[in-house]
Formats: structure tokens, sequence, C-alpha cells
């Protein structure tokens, strides 16, 4: 598993380590209108995958922003941002933003993608930053598990990776 900490401290990651070339394991979270949202329902796009602990903190915020800016001109590429906000604070959130586009997801009642994906932090119920992009045929081509979650991503390699994905 990845070793990740949070503010210094070491953190327990549950779920299974994703690694490239893996076929992008299923999950269902909980869109802004508490909808099921499955991998499925975005199957044929390129799926940048950007895990946040809450998008109401400063790093979250600018890790949404900066990939759905950066992304809007990429053809077939969605970004997904995945936390276990409640969907109502996403969709406050998406609605303060001023972003167009922007797609939130809540993994706030199963940790179902925190533990398919093996970034839900056990001892803060609340996802490690990470950066997933999977391809239209649901193989995983990037994957980037945030040594210390109050860090930025490699924001140059995730949205390289999406571009070259297919």
């Amino acid at each position: 598993m990845a070793s990740i900490t949070f503010k210094g401290n070491s953190v327990t990651l549950v779920g299974n380590e994703v690694r490239v070339g893996d076929k992008a394991p299923d999950f269902t979270v909980l869109a802004n209108d508490l909808s099921p949202v499955t991998l499925e329902n975005t199957k044929g796009s390129v799926r940048l995958i950007s895990v946040v602990p809450s998008v109401d903190t400063g790093v979250c915020d600018a890790q949404t922003r900066r990939f759905n800016e950066e992304t809007s001109t990429i053809d077939n590429v969605k970004v997904l941002t995945i936390s276990v906000d409640l969907p109502f604070a996403q969709k406050r959130w998406c609605g303060a933003s001023g972003l167009e586009n922007v797609v939130t997801l809540s993994d706030h009642r199963d940790l179902s993608f925190g533990e398919a994906y093996g970034v839900h932090i056990k001892e803060l119920r609340l996802l490690a930053r990470a950066v997933f992009v999977v391809d239209s045929n649901d193989i995983v081509t990037h994957v980037e598990y945030v040594s210390e979650a109050t860090n930025h991503p490699n924001y140059e390699t995730a949205i390289e990776a999406a571009k070259a994905a297919k």
C-alpha cells in the first residue's frame, strides 16, 4: 500500500492500491442531486479522477480549479473530483466556484471509491489526496498517491497523462 502522512502524521490507508495498467475498479458515489454515479456512467471518456480530502480547503479548491481549467480544452477528458464532503456542501462549493462543468462526487455514504482505490484514511474518514487517469477502455494510465495529504499533486504529469490517454 501507498504510505502517506496527513499534516506530518502517518495515517492508514484502507482498500486496494491501484497501479498503472490495472483495470479501473468500479465504485458508487453520489452526485450533487444524490443520484448514484459509477465508473460506467463515464465510460467511453478519459477520466481524470481528482481525489481531495475536502473541497472546502485551500489546496483542494486549487486542485479542483486547476484540473478543470487546464483540461477544459482537451477533447474527451472528464474531470471527476471525489471527496467525502456531503453532496450539499459540494453543490454549495460548485455554485460559489464560478467554474462551469465541474463534476463533484461524494463518497460519504459508503466509501466505495475510497476503498476501491486505496485512498480511505482510516483515522479520519477522509480520502487521501490522489490523482488517477483512466482511459476510455477503463485501464488506469496514471496514478499518484500524494505522500503528504496537504500538498499539491503533480499537475503537469497528470494533465499530460490525460492528454495521452485514449
